[in-house]
């Protein structure tokens, strides 16, 4: 399956989803720890991508989205932004609400 494809599929598929550098248990940079701490807080499902052992993704997603770093935060097909926005999004309580009206009623 082409790469673009496949990005395109992660993102329909989850309603929110972090591209990030590593994992949320071992963030491997300051800007990943930060966001994924913020989506954490916020006490809803994510899934998470590590643009570190995916090679074609961190190389493409870049070019899918428009945006030229990591992390990125997806939520429903839309990319919020990366670790500034989401921070201060978390920081002005938007984050919480936009990811609870995001995640599936359980």
């Amino acid at each position: 399956m082409d790469i673009m494809q496949v990005i395109k599929d992660q993102i329909e598929n989850n309603d929110i989803l972090l591209y990030m550098k590593g994992s949320p248990n071992q963030p491997l940079c300051g800007f990943s720890a930060r966001t994924v701490q913020a989506v954490m807080d916020c006490g809803q499902k994510f899934a998470y991508v590590d643009v570190l052992s995916n090679q074609d993704i961190r190389a493409n997603l870049p070019k899918y989205g428009n945006w030229p770093t990591f992390p990125q935060l997806w939520v429903k097909g839309e990319l919020i932004g990366g670790c500034d926005i989401v921070t201060e999004m978390y920081e002005k309580g938007e984050l919480k609400t936009l990811l609870e009206e995001a995640a599936p009623a359980e």
